[in-house]
């Protein structure tokens, strides 16, 4: 999976971890660091896993 997707993949991941586990901890340009990174982080292995699979079929 190319850099570009990871980026996408990591926003997306910002917004529905900031959306599912709340606004808490710290904030940085109006976004809850701790919620977004743990969305993103989940995201991104999800999407990897996917695209992990895909490729070796």
């Amino acid at each position: 999976m190319g850099w570009i997707a990871n980026i996408i993949a990591g926003l997306l991941g910002s917004v529905v971890g900031e959306a599912i586990l709340g606004h808490w901890g710290p904030q940085l340009a109006g976004m809850a660091l701790i919620p977004s990174i743990i969305g993103a982080v989940i995201l991104v292995a999800i999407v990897s896993l996917i695209a992990g699979r895909s490729d070796h079929h």
